[in-house]
């Protein structure tokens, strides 16, 4: 039987989009019970995409691999390895991808965003990861965010996470539902009773309030690339009982979990 909370993207075969030479892996979707957020990785080959579409999504793109171009109301922003990409519902765009060898992004969609009555700042649709400010966490965590309600992104949070070596955070859950997908490192996910082993590639399915570990068992931070809904801090995590396991967080006013 395989984990209720881990895909790994090897185990997934890409599908041919139809009229595209996009090719998806869906790693992440409502059948395994991700009714918040889906997850797909796309390859994609050198040159420009056929339009495509958000449809009612807000999504969130991740690049692994690449340089290229974001096609989208008339603007062609750049984009390269380590880049989120914002799209709001309702969008068309095109990717033209620069490099010979093609790209690999990773979609997330919200499949339920915000209402458009959620205030947000101005949008920002290309992030550079280098570009954004270092945030820390539980257990020396470091943590850089890509997208928010500050840059547009109403319905979530957009982020990349480095677990550091060493000893691990302690079990702890979350008020956000969550999807993640493993960049570097290898690991352990323990939870309900798993322990699924974490390498690049391996996509995780957090849901709300349900308590788990991640355990660093390399030799170098564990990078993880993520989206959560609704909107909030990373370092907003708690401990079984409800208290805030990082000090600048408050406690769970809803009480814990067993």
């Amino acid at each position: 039987m395989g984990s209720r909370y881990v895909v790994y993207r090897a185990d997934v075969e890409p599908r041919s989009v139809p009229g595209s030479p996009v090719r998806a892996r869906p790693v992440l979707t409502e059948s395994f019970g991700c009714t918040y957020l889906t997850e797909t990785v796309l390859s994609l080959e050198p040159g420009t995409t056929p339009p495509l579409e958000s449809g009612e999504h807000e999504e969130l793109l991740f690049v692994l691999r690449g340089h290229g171009r974001l096609l989208l109301d008339g603007t062609a922003p750049e984009f390269g390895p380590q880049s989120g990409i914002y799209l709001g519902p309702g969008e068309t765009y095109q990717l033209e991808v620069t490099d010979t060898e093609g790209a690999e992004v990773v979609s997330v969609q919200v499949t339920e965003p915000a209402g458009d009555d959620l205030p947000t700042g101005e949008r920002r649709t290309v992030s550079p990861l280098d570009a954004q400010d270092i945030g820390h966490a539980t257990a020396g965590r470091e943590y850089r965010i890509l997208a928010d309600p500050s840059t547009g992104f109403r319905s979530g949070t957009h982020f990349v996470g480095d677990v550091p070596t060493g000893e691990p955070a302690p079990l702890h859950y979350h008020l956000y539902h969550e999807v993640i997908y493993v960049l570097r490192g290898t690991g352990i996910l323990h939870i309900d009773g798993e322990h699924n082993p974490l390498h690049p590639g391996a996509c995780i399915h957090l849901p709300a309030r349900t308590l788990h570990q991640v355990e660093n068992t390399g030799d170098v931070p564990l990078r993880e690339v993520a989206v959560f809904a609704p909107a909030g801090s990373p370092a907003a995590a708690y401990l079984p009982d409800g208290t805030s396991a990082y000090p600048t967080q408050p406690d769970d006013p809803t009480g814990g979990v067993r």
